[in-house]
């Protein structure tokens, strides 16, 4: 019997890109602020190295991933079936930041370097944590199956609501009540449109209109206002940014003491990006597509050693929330167009 084949894209998969690309765009925003903010670094290391980083390292995993929930489509004759969500990991974003590349700046400082150097020396701190967190990911691909089979399905999925509930939810939750008019409002539309099931005339999906509407009350409310500064700024960033292989800095920061003096990060928070990658496999098949475990961490930590050779410091992860993009109709375009999206704004 012939396979079935599966349509790329569908419409439900517009409303999923717009919230994986939504949360995408949020770690990207952090990123940008916390390396010029807190680290110093510049713009040419922020722009020409680490966001093109990266983009390579979201793009790998969403082209695979898309391929993946195709194959799992065709072969069983379905077309429910959705690609796993991606994207960087936000745990490791933070903990490498304030635990391995300002430690490592303010050391450099102390020792009397200048600042531009000790930039340079926290970010090849940063690409040795994300070269550690991806040959654990990596290697924890070919163990990872046999843990899963042996661990029940409620150990593994009450730890993932927690995670979502405490640490990605609460702090969304208390911004929403800080600024109401501008929360609760769209809160209204992605709980109409997203939980009630109503779909706006002309097709437009609930993601893209939340995200509008909270723009346009932001700016008209004054919760975010015109900085000249900072609209010139953001002009001057503006441009075509190729992704370049950064392995001589790697190799310096392996031969230095970087490589060695944050393992008691680097090793626990490449254990917790296994785990919780293996928990969304399983909260995927709780949803009724069920991906090999092997061949999806094993991509997850090709992802993340990708974005370590070309610059950026933050490992990629399977998301949280894949039974509920599959609940709004996405299916396998919102991955590739997740990637696309990431790449062109990096």
């Amino acid at each position: 019997m012939s396979e079935r084949r599966a349509r790329w894209i569908v419409r439900g998969d517009i409303d999923g890109f717009f919230g994986l690309a939504l949360d995408n765009l949020i770690q990207l925003l952090v990123i940008g602020a916390l390396t010029t903010g807190v680290l110093g670094f510049g713009a040419d290391l922020v722009y020409g190295h680490v966001l093109p980083g990266a983009a390579v390292s979201v793009l790998v995993g969403n082209i695979f991933y898309s391929w993946q929930a195709k194959r799992l489509a065709e072969r069983t004759g379905r077309d429910d079936v959705a690609a796993l969500p991606y994207g960087i990991n936000t745990v490791s974003l933070f903990a490498y930041v304030f635990l391995v590349m300002l430690p490592a700046k303010l050391a450099a400082v102390a020792a009397g370097v200048d600042a531009g150097e000790a930039a340079r020396i926290a970010w090849r701190a940063g690409l040795v944590a994300c070269l550690g967190s991806g040959i654990i990911e990596t290697a924890g691909a070919f163990g990872a199956d046999w843990i899963r089979r042996h661990t029940p399905r409620a150990a593994l999925l009450s730890a993932l609501a927690g995670v979502a509930v405490s640490f990605i939810a609460l702090g969304f939750f208390f911004k929403t009540f800080g600024s109401p008019l501008v929360g609760l409002v769209t809160f209204a539309v992605v709980l109409v449109c997203y939980f009630g099931q109503v779909r706006f005339r002309g097709g437009l999906p609930g993601g893209l209109v939340a995200v509008s509407l909270g723009t346009l009350l932001a700016w008209t409310t004054g919760l975010v206002s015109s900085d000249p500064a900072a609209w010139e700024a953001a002009r001057s960033s503006i441009g075509l940014r190729f992704p370049v292989p950064v392995i001589g800095d790697l190799l310096a920061a392996l031969s230095g003491r970087e490589a060695l003096a944050y393992l008691s990060v680097i090793v626990p928070m490449g254990i917790v990006n296994v785990v919780g990658s293996l928990q969304n496999i399983e909260s995927a098949e709780a949803a009724g597509d069920a991906y090999p475990t092997r061949s999806s961490l094993l991509v997850n930590g090709i992802g993340t050693l990708a974005a370590a050779a070309f610059g950026s410091c933050f490992p990629t992860t399977i998301y949280i929330g894949h039974p509920g993009w599959k609940r709004l109709g996405a299916r396998i375009g919102y991955s590739v167009l997740n990637g696309v999206f990431v790449t062109v704004i990096c």
